[in-house]
């Protein structure tokens, strides 16, 4: 299979998803998360730090369930500007 190469846009919502993750982490350690997602460490800390930026679904929907936000949130915070202008026009 075929990989296509990324986007800007799918770097920049990598990004955003790191950076959503590890504010919703709070004072939490990555270890403690990892955990409970059932997740490795590394994993996470690749996740947060953008360096993965098109994670696996299932990884990141149960390091939302760790940190307790609802996928949604997870979504809405991940939006490129190019997504927000796009969802406010339609």
């Amino acid at each position: 299979m075929v990989r296509l190469p990324l986007t800007p846009e799918d770097r920049e919502r990598g990004r955003l998803l790191g950076e959503a993750l590890r504010a919703a982490r709070g004072e939490r350690t990555m270890t403690e998360v990892a955990r409970a997602a059932g997740v490795p460490v590394e994993t996470l800390r690749k996740i947060e730090s953008g360096r993965v930026p098109t994670p696996a679904f299932f990884t990141v929907s149960a390091i939302a369930a760790a940190l307790g936000i609802p996928l949604d949130t997870v979504l809405a915070r991940c939006a490129t500007p190019a997504e927000d202008d796009a969802a406010r026009s339609a």
